[in-house]
């Protein structure tokens, strides 16, 4: 059986790349079909043999692919996956809409139905003018996302939120299969630790959905230490606004990354994530996460036992947790475990399983 992967993009680093590399794993021999490659900001592909469309000999399509939203769509139809058996699309945009043989079997793996189309769109357009020169573009984006969005024979969703999402704007049913952890510790050692920081891990964005910039706002205020591991677009905004509480550390090989873990009081997760891979990963390290109350926080956090919620992406809502929290309250083991759900050996179990049920249906 001939496998290919199609993801959007491969020119960032994150929880989706993390599901690309547990899905190669399964399939070794699988092909990486996408829309734009950047080797120097991907690394981590070279694992694959890699088969970008015509917009990588686009200029800036690789760095900049916003710029060619509009082309996405024939990007992805233009692809050739006449020889696969097997299409596994890895997507939170366009790569659900290539176009398979009609002999073989596609399944999409969503991580959401396009954000900047559908749940997000007020996020992504809040300047109304930008709303209204947009319209025509968001209209054909939009038909072409619903048309797209049947050609899957099977979806396979990320979380609760992400199932709601795909029968709320394609109409489709979905089976979760939650992505799988694959930062490891190399190093365990439970011994006591000087735990005096709160953590954040997320690319970098000022003002979007990922809503760092609360975070930093609300340890301004009470003058708590928070570490901040990523980087991204909004770097430049959040480090203006960040008090001398507050580190940057860019981005960090997964060992350092397993350390700032181990070592924080807990991970800060203000966004509305699809899933939220991170805290998962604290978890697994045996931390608390605090959360604001939606998204795929919901299926991770156990409230009282491995975190905390927070009601409202507010300052004060996020303020008033960070006041009453004592990290000493939660217990490194039932973390641990509540990570267990989402090993790797469960994602491949009932990703054969799901994959056996679809070839007979």
């Amino acid at each position: 059986m001939k496998v290919a992967l199609v993801y959007d993009r491969v020119n960032k680093w994150g929880g989706a790349e993390r599901v690309l590399l547990a899905l190669k794993k399964i399939f070794p021999e699988a092909d990486l079909f996408t829309s734009v490659y950047n080797q120097q900001k991907a690394p981590w592909a070279e694992v694959f043999n890699v088969k970008a469309s015509f917009l990588q000999r686009f200029p800036l399509a690789s760095s900049a692919h916003q710029i060619y939203a509009s082309l996405m769509p024939l990007a992805f139809e233009s692809l050739d996956l006449s020889g696969y058996d097997l299409v596994i699309s890895v997507t939170s945009e366009a790569a659900k809409g290539v176009i398979t043989k009609p002999q073989a079997l596609h399944i999409c793996y969503c991580l959401t139905p396009t954000r900047y189309l559908w749940s997000g769109y007020m996020d992504y357009f809040q300047n109304s003018f930008l709303r209204l020169i947009s319209k025509p573009m968001i209209f054909y984006l939009r038909s072409w996302d619903k048309v797209a969005a049947q050609r899957p024979d099977e979806y396979i969703a990320i979380s609760t939120e992400v199932k709601n999402r795909i029968n709320r704007y394609y109409g489709r049913n979905s089976s979760i299969i939650y992505p799988p952890l694959t930062l490891s510790d190399k190093n365990p050692d439970d011994s006591p630790k000087k735990k005096d920081y709160f953590l954040i891990v997320s690319r970098l964005e000022y003002f979007s959905y990922k809503k760092v910039e609360l975070a930093i706002k609300a340890c301004n205020e009470l003058g708590l230490p928070l570490k901040v591991v990523g980087t991204g677009p909004g770097e430049k905004q959040l480090k203006k606004i960040a008090g001398p509480t507050i580190e940057f550390l860019g981005q960090i090989k997964d060992d350092a990354l397993v350390n700032y873990y181990k070592n924080c009081k807990a991970l800060l997760f203000p966004g509305l994530e699809d899933f939220g891979l991170v805290m998962v990963e604290a978890q697994s390290l045996g931390r608390p996460v605090i959360a604001f109350r939606a998204g795929g926080a919901l299926d991770i956090i156990k409230e009282g036992k491995t975190g905390e919620f927070f009601d409202a992406q507010t300052v004060d809502s996020l303020k008033k947790v960070l006041d009453n929290f004592d990290n000493r309250r939660y217990n490194t083991k039932l973390c641990k475990d509540n990570a267990r759900r989402f090993s790797y050996d469960n994602f491949e179990t009932q990703f054969r399983e799901f994959l056996e049920k679809a070839k007979n249906i």
